[in-house]
């Protein structure tokens, strides 16, 4: 059996404070939850968590606050076998992200930085961690330039770099030239292109990077490359109960069955059934399945 993918995550990590309710509460209206829940996540968090369930070696460079929290997003990582050696401990608080889940599973989201906000860039000892990697999953929940320091030390390593452009925001050349693969949502593609049609913002965003795994929630995903045709594989016809972290984990999946070699084609798909799972669960990193899990929906 051939070695597992080696992945790198420079990212967030978070502490997820969910709370369910029918519908969401409009600008000064009060409404009663259904539930409450303390999840740890954060972008960077949910694809080191999803990549080491699709079966990666996984390592994540980041930082957490010096309070309860911080130390238990370190020991979740532990928990789900990522080597967080590369996770640094900043004076102050972790970051936080208030979700709001509604009684059709689709969530919106505050995320209050905290420790994310103290990456400035790469540190010693993390560009050994990336160049060690097949794979570096990057996110925009930290500083730009820090992203951008990440996604350069890849580039020059050799490392294939993915960027999910969340939360969106203007992209610039610097980071661009750095990214083999951008994974947007259509809202995140629309936001850069100024284009809703998916094939539309597709086209697009391919004048900017060599790759665009473009997901679509549940209209499936659009994969296109430079001088080569594009490829959609439909979702998984599921009820969610929850989609928070559904993009992360597909993304994490693409990577690690693109690592072992799969087509982009076979990756959607090995992607599309790990997203299924989980927004059949509540949570973020909560609710991702094992690799034996997606396997069997994918055989079934």
């Amino acid at each position: 059996m051939s070695a597992a993918p080696r992945v790198a995550v420079f990212g967030s990590v978070n502490m997820d404070l969910v709370a369910y309710v029918d519908q969401v509460p409009a600008s000064g209206e009060t409404v009663t939850g259904s539930a409450f829940r303390q999840v740890p996540g954060g972008k960077g968090a949910n694809q080191a968590v999803a990549a080491a369930r699709a079966g990666a070696d996984v390592a994540f460079l980041g930082a957490v606050g010096e309070d309860s929290f911080g130390e238990e997003l370190r020991a979740n990582l532990v928990d789900g076998g990522i080597d967080v050696s590369g996770l640094r401990t900043v004076p102050g608080v972790s970051g936080v992200a208030h979700i709001v889940v509604d009684g059709r599973g689709g969530n919106s989201i505050i995320v209050v930085p905290g420790a994310n906000g103290e990456v400035a860039g790469t540190v010693e000892g993390d560009a050994a961690v990336i160049g060690e990697g097949d794979a570096l999953l990057l996110q925009l929940e930290l500083p730009m330039e820090a992203v951008v320091s990440a996604a350069r030390t890849g580039r020059e390593l050799g490392v294939p770099v993915y960027l999910t452009p969340a939360p969106a925001r203007d992209l610039p050349a610097e980071l661009l030239e750095s990214v083999d693969v951008l994974v947007p949502n259509q809202h995140e593609a629309a936001a850069i292109t100024g284009r809703t049609e998916p094939r539309e913002a597709l086209a697009a965003l391919l004048e900017l990077v060599p790759e665009v795994l473009l997901t679509l929630g549940e209209d499936g995903s659009l994969h296109g490359r430079r001088g080569a045709g594009t490829t959609h594989v439909p979702a998984y016809r599921v009820r969610p109960v929850d989609t928070t972290a559904a993009g992360d984990t597909f993304c994490g999946s693409f990577a690690v069955a693109r690592a072992e070699g799969r087509t982009p084609e076979e990756a959607m798909r090995f992607a599309a059934a790990a997203a299924a799972l989980s927004v059949q669960r509540h949570g973020a990193s909560s609710s991702m399945a094992t690799r034996d899990e997606v396997e069997a929906l994918l055989g079934g």
